[in-house]
């Protein structure tokens, strides 16, 4: 009996997990900035406030070498101006940021309080509970900054963080980011609000990550802004992405960037909170879940909806478990879409079968033990087992079979395998929740899946059949089981 079909639903995991500490970027230009305490902590401190444009004001009664180096050599930014004393409750007029080294309890409580009357927020080097802001490790292509902070924790780590970053982002990133500064207006006198804009600017967002501008490239941008615009805005698209199997890391990086570009995503019940993590804040999100036995939205509901989008000028991610074109009924929407004449792209990803192998450390067409590899659903659109199949190909002892969406036609699927000559001996995986925090991996023979509920109902499962799947046979025998992490 089939389910009552739902409708599409707005409702989404949280879109941001609780934070530590919120970043915030603060413009110090001409502002007045403090630092007291000793002096060796202190110089990369005072070093970064100028950098940021601060007009500040150091205040250490026996700088060191490093301290005094610093302040003669000044800041192209800001200001740096040394005064051989202690500070005193009359230095915070005026102060928008104070930082302070010391270990005197009393101290801080005094400098934290003299700080607040005057509203200055506080940093005190070391001693994040005393904190109003802290400084995080800095990953420098200004005007693009990016800051890391790991709340105090472990600083370095942080540091590693930013030394990996560093080695992602090109120094010729700045001035790609300086050029969008200086054609910004330009660019928002041309184009209007919402996609046309954001459409010409992710075009130069793919660019920024390759060799820096040279002298036509501004031009070129400004002359290409409208007609660019123009297509964007022409008609919205849709994009069909495969999520894998559930890990965020096994995305590709065009998946990645398909998800940061959606103005709307439509996923599926299977899609990992970790996956739609990565996906652009402000995109709406709405669940178009498809379960068997379980109340799905209907094809045609998902069809419309995303017409409906795309032709409204909207960039569309459907976001679909594994591989959108296995067994995702892709076919049936890349038809519709190219009947509207919607623009469809397709982002491959991988599939829970070949997640499976992987899970296992076996390859699926190992040349001693098979020489095809067949992927079939466990039923058909009856919902039933697929009588169309080509079952005696399907039993071929030297073929390795995965099987989706089969848990509750297993027994007959079994049944009608060894009919067709398959040996009962032969092993199968049951792998549930492939790439998720909860998978298991349960080896058996084929025989066992004659058992009514040897297949768990409930957790998404897909099956291996084939003698490929015999190594996980043999640990099972020696350890009593399979199950736990993937070796990926």
């Amino acid at each position: 009996m089939a389910s009552e079909p739902r409708a599409p639903s707005a409702s989404a995991p949280a879109r941001m997990q609780p934070l530590a500490r919120l970043p915030l970027f603060v413009d110090l230009n001409g502002r007045r900035a403090l630092v007291a305490g000793a002096a060796p902590t202190l110089v990369w401190k005072a070093e970064l406030l100028a950098a940021a444009g601060a007009d500040v004001t150091v205040l250490v009664p026996l700088p060191d070498d490093d301290l005094l180096a610093l302040v003669a050599r000044g800041s192209a930014a800001g200001r740096l101006t040394l005064e051989r004393r202690r500070w005193q409750a009359t230095d915070f007029d005026g102060v928008a940021l104070a930082v302070l080294d010391s270990a005197d309890t009393a101290e801080i409580a005094t400098f934290r309080a003299a700080a607040r009357r005057a509203g200055a927020l506080v940093n005190v080097v070391d001693r994040p509970e005393d904190c109003d802001v802290q400084f995080g490790s800095v990953v420098n292509r200004s005007p693009v900054v990016i800051g890391i902070s790991t709340d105090g924790a472990a600083p370095v780590l942080a540091q590693a963080i930013r030394r990996r970053i560093e080695t992602l982002l090109p120094p010729a990133l700045a001035e790609w980011a300086q050029l969008a500064r200086r054609i910004r207006e330009r660019v928002t006198e041309r184009l209007r609000p919402g996609a046309e804009r954001r459409g010409f600017w992710e075009r130069l967002a793919e660019r920024a990550f390759g060799p820096p501008p040279d002298a036509a490239d501004e031009a070129q941008l400004i002359a290409t802004a409208g007609r660019l615009g123009a297509d964007q805005a022409a008609q919205g698209r849709v994009i069909l992405v495969g999520a894998g199997p559930g890990e965020a890391e096994l995305l590709t990086l065009k998946a990645v960037r398909a998800l940061q570009s959606a103005d709307v995503i439509l996923f599926d019940d299977l899609v990992s909170p970790e996956v739609l993590e990565l996906a652009r804040r402000e995109a709406r999100r709405m669940m178009v879940g498809k379960r068997g036995g379980r109340r799905s939205c209907r094809q045609e509901d998902i069809n419309d909806l995303m017409i409906s989008l795309a032709k409204a000028g909207k960039r569309v991610v459907r976001l679909k478990a594994g591989d959108p074109m296995v067994f995702g009924r892709a076919g049936e929407e890349i038809d519709r879409l190219a009947a509207e004449n919607v623009p469809v792209e397709v982002v491959p990803g991988i599939s829970a079968g070949i997640a499976l192998a992987a899970a296992l450390g076996v390859s699926l067409t190992h040349r001693d033990l098979s020489h095809s590899l067949r992927f079939v659903t466990g039923h058909a659109k009856s919902g039933e087992l697929d009588e169309g199949l080509d079952w005696r190909g399907l039993a071929d002892a030297d073929s390795t079979l995965i099987v989706y969406m089969g848990g509750r036609t297993a027994p007959r699927l079994a049944a009608r395998l060894m009919t067709e000559g398959l040996d009962r001996h032969t092993p199968v995986v049951l792998g549930y929740a492939i790439g998720q925090a909860g998978q298991r991996l349960v080896p058996l023979r084929l025989a066992d899946l004659l058992i009514e509920g040897t297949v768990e109902a409930g957790p998404p499962v897909v099956i291996g059949i084939g003698r490929v799947f015999g190594a996980a046979l043999a640990v099972a025998a020696h350890d009593g089981a399979v199950a736990g992490s993937a070796r990926i």
